[in-house]
């Protein structure tokens, strides 16, 4: 592959740890990596690092680098390897070359020591917490089963006294599922987080239960429902659209946006057509397609034996980054809202069509229930960006309107301009929400 057909930057998740990770939550899908090295000691070392990150830049023809640390648990290493990782950044890279550093943690191993280390090197972190005390402790857990939200709680507080840059990452469970509001409003009232993340659990399990590639085609019992999922966003959605746009950014609302722009792609490899530039780096320096495919059958190579650079761009992530859009079933292709989908990641395709067609989503009924809830106010959102008014302004417009159907006698004009009066439109207590919301 030429240079210019090779990406000019890729994301990589490396994990200097690998699978180890001081807490035991249930729901956690790496935990069971930790098989696929039987007598690792699971720490990453100097070589392998120095190799990582030299390697890592002369990939890159972009003025700034991602650096991205996750786990298992990633301060389990010590600040001396970070210290490290940064001189290593400083003895290769380019000319006018800036490095991005972050870390997804579970914030419990924080101290003052680490926060004043992150804001000198301006890392950003990522923090787990899946919401008030009862949701988070359902799950999160140390490894003896006791709760973790004060320690969480203890490390996010030490980030913000030391003005280190945060967002918080949260898991979709069985449990939390059915209070988006109370995770919602928590997360932005208390914990003080002006950027979210959800993030669907999705285990698959088979007649022996859980195994280490979650083949199954049927899901635990933690696993958050389809339609759970999707009234989870739409409710979150309800409440930021009309009061925290502009103030709170969620990670998969900006993806959905940047669908409904027509930009070609969203910022999150769950919302584009392809994949493939979204790699995980092990410990002992093995690089695999995705972190959500640490297997044996993607494991493309060992950066001390072969480049990042030809790994990358072999003809085995080629096609894996291709499958995704491949592999969709004709369900899928005639999709009102493929557009934002895209059918999700291909680690949830493992259910069938209405028509018996495999590879079909677990969750594409909360997704479309989701994007077709959205796809007015989405609308007028691009909109305003196209024509450069700040988009801010929909929870102006929104509110207007709302007065306006408020106001609005059963006889009178539907305010949405179907043509209907207000009792056989948005009066009617008869006609579905989907319905409402086409009829805007």
């Amino acid at each position: 592959m030429t240079q210019s057909k090779t990406p000019a930057s890729i994301h990589v998740l490396a994990k200097p740890t690998g699978a180890i990770c001081n807490l035991d939550c249930s729901y956690c899908f790496f935990l069971d990596k930790e098989l696929l090295y039987p007598k690792s000691k699971f720490r990453m070392s100097d070589e392998v690092l120095e190799n990582y990150i030299r390697q890592l830049i002369e990939f890159h023809r972009t003025p700034q680098v991602s650096v991205a640390w996750q786990g298992g648990e990633p301060t389990l290493m010590g600040i001396d390897f970070f210290r490290k990782a940064i001189a290593f950044q400083e003895k290769y890279k380019k000319p006018g070359m800036t490095f991005e550093n972050s870390m997804q943690t579970n914030a419990t191993l924080l101290n003052d020591e680490w926060c004043e280390f992150f804001k000198e090197n301006n890392f950003l972190l990522g923090v787990s917490i899946d919401g008030p005390r009862e949701l988070h402790d359902a799950n999160r857990v140390d490894k003896g089963g006791k709760p973790t939200f004060d320690k969480v709680m203890r490390g996010l507080r030490l980030l913000q006294k030391h003005g280190v840059e945060f967002n918080v990452l949260t898991t979709v469970n069985r449990v939390n599922g059915d209070y988006p509001l109370e995770v919602y409003r928590f997360l932005r009232d208390e914990v003080g987080a002006n950027w979210m993340q959800f993030i669907p659990i999705v285990e698959r399990i088979n007649e022996d239960g859980l195994t280490l590639y979650q083949k199954g085609n049927t899901v635990s019992d933690r696993s958050v429902k389809a339609e759970q999922y999707g009234q989870f966003l739409i409710a979150i959605y309800d409440e930021w659209v009309r009061n925290d746009v502009g103030k709170v950014y969620i990670q998969g609302f900006e993806a959905a946006l940047s669908n409904w722009l027509g930009l070609g792609f969203s910022g999150v490899c769950l919302f584009d057509a392809t994949c493939g530039k979204a790699l995980a780096f092990e410990h002992n320096g093995d690089l695999y397609s995705c972190d959500h495919f640490v297997e044996p059958d993607y494991l493309l190579g060992n950066i001390q034996q072969d480049s990042m650079r030809d790994l990358v761009v072999s003809p085995q992530q080629q096609k894996f980054g291709k499958d995704k859009s491949d592999s969709l079933p004709k369900y899928c292709r005639n999709c009102d809202v493929r557009f934002a989908c895209h059918g999700e990641c291909p680690k949830n395709r493992f259910i069938n069509t209405p028509d018996g067609e495999p590879g079909l989503n677990y969750l594409c009924a909360g997704y479309k229930a989701f994007f077709h809830h959205i796809d007015r106010s989405m609308q007028i959102m691009a909109e305003l960006v196209r024509r450069k008014y700040p988009v801010k302004l929909i929870m102006s417009i929104l509110a207007e309107e709302e007065a306006k159907f408020a106001k609005a006698r059963p006889n009178d004009p539907c305010p949405c301009g179907s043509e209907l009066k207000f009792k056989k439109c948005h009066g009617s207590k008869e006609i579905s929400s989907k319905e409402k919301a086409k009829r805007r």
